[in-house]
């Protein structure tokens, strides 16, 4: 047993998701070494380089920042040694090989957005909105040789609200996450931790849905689907990268847009029939069974707007289509 904020800690990881974790625990005094984030890269229209959100936190607290290309050479090993961790914690970074997160005395363990086993993988925010969950977590555990497998130290769920986009979440859940990592933290120090196999967590006949990277042509809606998997897919993937569709006119013109937030109405046995992806009126769209209205709305090339305030300049024609 030791105190924890004796406990020399490098930091490893690069978003904003990241960035609440460690600014709680800078705030909580603990002792972070350094930090350990991607390389700087230009971003953006014009290009310009720019420094992720860990190193600008990091220094603007005046701690040391590393930013190996390549996390197996000798220089970035040697740095770390020098070091001397006795723990890593890792959020929203990249997979570590051995020799890095074997290091530290007490190991290395990950913030992982999901209750695992469930959601492993790049995007676990996102794929459960998109499958329609009621509920998610945070996850706490020590990293092995298989991505998001190690063993579990502690998980708080956390329930997805009615029409709550990514975003939103991704915002609650960072905050409920940096709890838990200080929460991890105190609990190595104080050698009050179980390490419970991701396998003691699995219910008999439950399947695992897994978490993978989104691309762009994951992110195209499918009028034909159920009208709620597709206000599912627009929350899951709202405000980035965003679901996108196409509007065919009726004169062969084809608009590329993305749809932030939708509201999803259930057909009713007096409602007409509409071919799947069809305009009935102002910016609600037909599916399968039931309605898509479009709330938030971004052309090409332009900003996210209401879709109010897009109808004030938009006016849809008999024929149009989103394909």
């Amino acid at each position: 047993m030791t105190d924890s904020h004796s406990l020399r800690i490098i930091f490893m990881g690069t978003p904003i998701f990241a960035v609440a974790t460690l600014k709680k625990l800078v705030k909580e005094n603990y002792n972070i070494v350094a930090v350990v984030t991607s390389a700087d890269k230009p971003a953006g229209r014009g290009q310009q380089v720019q420094e992720s959100e860990v190193k600008q936190f990091a220094r603007q607290h005046n701690i040391p920042v590393l930013q190996p290309e390549k996390l197996k050479s000798q220089e970035f090993i040697e740095q770390l040694k020098l070091l001397n961790p006795d723990l890593q914690i890792v959020v929203a970074f990249r997979m570590l090989p051995e020799v890095v997160w074997q290091l530290p005395k007490y190991g290395t363990f990950n913030l992982h957005a999901s209750m695992l086993p469930q959601y492993r993988g790049a995007a676990p925010i996102n794929h459960a909105i998109i499958n329609g969950e009621n509920q998610t977590g945070v996850s706490t555990f020590f990293l092995e040789q298989d991505i998001d497998t190690g063993k579990i130290i502690f998980q708080e769920a956390i329930p997805i609200e009615a029409d709550e986009v990514a975003g939103e979440l991704h915002d609650r859940m960072m905050e409920i996450g940096a709890n838990l990592v200080v929460r991890t933290v105190a609990a190595i120090g104080k050698g009050e931790i179980s390490k419970i196999s991701q396998a003691d967590f699995i219910k008999k006949a439950e399947v695992l849905k897994t978490a993978p990277k989104i691309f762009r042509a994951n992110c195209k809606i499918n009028w034909d689907l159920d009208g709620m998997a597709i206000h599912n897919h627009i929350r899951g993937l709202s405000p980035y990268p965003a679901a996108w569709t196409e509007l065919h006119r009726e004169n062969g013109e084809i608009i590329a847009l993305k749809i932030h937030k939708s509201k999803f109405t259930p057909a009713t046995a007096n409602d007409k029939e509409f071919k799947a992806g069809s305009i009935i009126e102002h910016f609600k769209i037909y599916t399968l069974t039931g309605i898509i209205e479009v709330l938030e709305v971004q052309v090409a090339g332009k900003k996210k707007i209401k879709a109010s305030e897009f109808l004030l300049g938009f006016k849809f024609k008999d024929g149009d289509l989103f394909k």
